[in-house]
């Protein structure tokens, strides 16, 4: 599978050619289901386009898309932190039912992206500390919704601006009154 061709559109908003690279590195980690399922297994969550196959690739770019927008709108951000941000957002559900897909969401799915990546940080050609800015952005993407009543584990809440962009880029994705439309994968 060239799971890159996926996200194609989405790393040429990538200015800097290392984190490009970083980027399809970390694409290749993600396994294959990712590819196919919908973004939410009841689609209660996520607009009709997300709730079929290929529904979480599609989440991913419109809020890839959405963050790619806003920087218009945002000044405070150098390229390097779009960059960032843009790698946070397509790899933020990346581990959604797991490294080997199980049966429902884990709600522990943003810690298990941090941890991959983390594990293959030597991998990358980026700091270190660039990896754990990626990172706390993927662990905070839940925003307030950080607890959860059949999971012990509690998620970090968004601090500081890049994690709150991050959450509200996959917030705004997720609504239903959202009509993205797609000539297969790419947005219209």
């Amino acid at each position: 599978m060239n799971k890159i061709r996926y996200f194609e559109k989405e790393i040429s908003y990538i200015k800097n050619k290392d984190n490009q690279d970083d980027i399809k590195v970390l694409i290749n980690l993600l396994p294959d289901y990712f590819f196919s399922i919908p973004a939410s297994s009841t689609g209660k969550y996520h607009p009709k386009f997300a709730s079929t196959k290929n529904g979480l690739v599609k989440h991913t770019k419109v809020a890839v898309r959405i963050a790619y927008d806003l920087f218009e709108t945002v000044n405070n951000f150098t390229d390097n932190d779009k960059d960032l941000i843009i790698m946070a957002l397509i790899m933020h559900d990346g581990l959604k039912k797991g490294m080997v897909e199980e049966e429902y969401t884990r709600f522990d799915h943003p810690l298990l992206v941090s941890k991959l990546i983390l594990e293959h940080s030597n991998e990358l050609k980026m700091d270190i500390n660039s990896v754990r800015r990626i990172c706390s952005m993927i662990e905070s993407h839940m925003g307030k919704w950080n607890t959860n009543k059949y999971s012990k584990v509690e998620l970090p809440i968004p601090r500081d601006e890049y994690q709150r962009y991050v959450h509200r880029c996959d917030y705004l994705a997720s609504r239903n009154y959202l009509n993205v439309r797609f000539d297969k994968l790419d947005i219209i």
